[in-house]
């Protein structure tokens, strides 16, 4: 009895802390069902309790008045999760007030080509996850270490096998799902001058790995299209689209099933829509801020996920942390947990990597709030310390508390003068236009 309660407990505890306290309900119902079983033993009509004349007639006391039930209590941390908590300072680490849904967001594990180990943030971020409790994991790609001519099919698998004892495996135990898009370090889908995939066969070993039904991610299917490198899921009211982001170009009957799902009666009463993708739509890291490591045709793809309503964009591949915005769509660009973090376009902090807790309140206006921690002093990462805005060489991402009127003109200036006035300011009125040609819209 106790092995079977423990394993439900772990299935869920990584569910919604609505499942939890249900889950703390069920106990209490247990227990009393148990006491009152027990109690029949020691009734005074008992046989076992046979008590005499003189006592049977002897004056009971009064009932001692009922305390009052405990509140539940989390379960215990695994050790190795309780003493990185601990690790975070005297009053260890900050755990964000919970709202509807809780997200948190991995991304760029992988380590050197070909390599089956991985760094100890990877381990330090996924032993964490007893203690953020998330609803579900949001992977950014680059989850091994390919795109290499040179590595062999057995390399491919073994880097996968890694993967799989690091990261995917812990998640199944933690009854974690897990939504995820690819990197270019999993399965690029670069092309060669025959319209032919460059690395079929690590595209191959990273379909044939996730399809295979000891590896589910436990995901909420929508439609698994091209499962793993397009597909859509749910969690509650929000509504997900994983697109292959592993390149810089999305090819057009690929955009159209996005569209198209976008335009579906799922997505549209969804209380929120969120694409995963690998390269993000602007360029915000140094060595990163160049064609070909962003989606190419950016604006056109931001106006058209505002016009189905879009709210986040989650992306990786930049290696550096930045919660940005630009028209109405949030921009998440995840942090790297993995080899190689980079430095922002602008500013002087050095880089770091990084793990973002994301919590969900359909209450609020914003809808998401971010709670991002340094993986390597477990420090909070404070948004007031990034740049108000970055400038990259295709248009301008703004902080996402941080609107362009509230920019200085001379940085209004400096944006206008590297780009155009249309790739910085001057996006709420497009993004309102793109709302108003939206489905369903008035």
């Amino acid at each position: 009895m106790r092995r079977f309660l423990r394993l439900l407990f772990l299935r869920l505890s990584g569910r919604s802390h609505r499942w939890r306290w249900a889950f703390f309900g069920l106990l209490s119902v247990l227990a009393l069902s148990l006491s009152v079983a027990c109690s029949g033993a020691f009734l005074p009509n008992s046989s076992a309790n046979q008590s005499s004349p003189s006592e049977a007639t002897a004056p009971q006391p009064s009932p001692a008045p009922a305390e009052p039930p405990l509140e539940p209590t989390a379960a215990p941390l695994p050790p190795e999760t309780a003493a990185l908590v601990a690790s975070a300072g005297p009053n260890g680490l900050y755990d964000p007030p919970r709202k509807d849904l809780r997200l948190v967001v991995i991304s760029d594990l992988n380590s050197a080509y070909g390599s089956t180990t991985y760094d100890p943030e990877v381990d330090q971020g996924i032993q964490l996850l007893p203690f953020w409790r998330p609803d579900m994991v949001i992977g950014g790609g680059d989850m091994i270490a390919g795109q290499s001519p040179s590595l062999s099919a057995s390399q491919i698998n073994a880097m996968w096998a890694a993967f799989d004892r690091h990261v995917a495996g812990p998640l199944r135990n933690f009854g974690i799902s897990f939504g995820f898009t690819i990197g270019n370090h999993d399965a690029s889908g670069a092309r060669n001058s025959a319209n032919q995939f460059v690395f079929q066969q690590e595209r191959d070993l990273a379909a044939a790995y996730w399809q295979a039904p000891e590896h589910d991610p436990g995901l909420q299917f929508v439609d698994r299209y091209e499962f793993p490198f397009f597909y859509s899921f749910s969690l509650g009211d929000v509504f997900f689209v994983s697109w292959d982001g592993s390149t810089n170009t999305l090819p057009a009957d690929k955009l159209a099933w996005v569209e198209q799902t976008l335009a579906s009666e799922a997505a549209q009463q969804a209380k929120m829509r969120v694409i995963i993708s690998h390269l993000p739509l602007y360029g915000i890291a140094v060595g990163r801020d160049k064609p070909g490591e962003v989606l190419s045709n950016a604006e056109e793809l931001r106006q058209l996920l505002e016009r189905y309503r879009v709210h986040t964009y989650i992306s990786g591949h930049q290696h550096a942390y930045y919660p940005g915005h630009r028209g109405n769509l949030q921009l998440l660009h995840s942090g790297i947990l993995g080899s190689g973090p980079r430095a922002l376009i602008a500013g002087d902090a050095s880089p770091y990597k990084s793990i973002t807790v994301v919590d969900i309140d359909f209450d609020s206006p914003e809808l998401t709030t971010y709670t991002t921690y340094n993986m390597q002093t477990l420090a909070l990462v404070e948004t007031a310390s990034l740049p108000r805005s970055l400038t990259g060489h295709n248009g301008l991402v703004l902080r996402r508390d941080v609107a362009w009127e509230e920019l200085g003109t001379a940085e209004q200036n400096a944006c206008i003068q590297k780009l155009s006035q249309a790739l910085c300011g001057g996006l709420q009125g497009v993004a309102e236009d793109a709302l108003e040609k939206r489905p369903g819209a008035a």
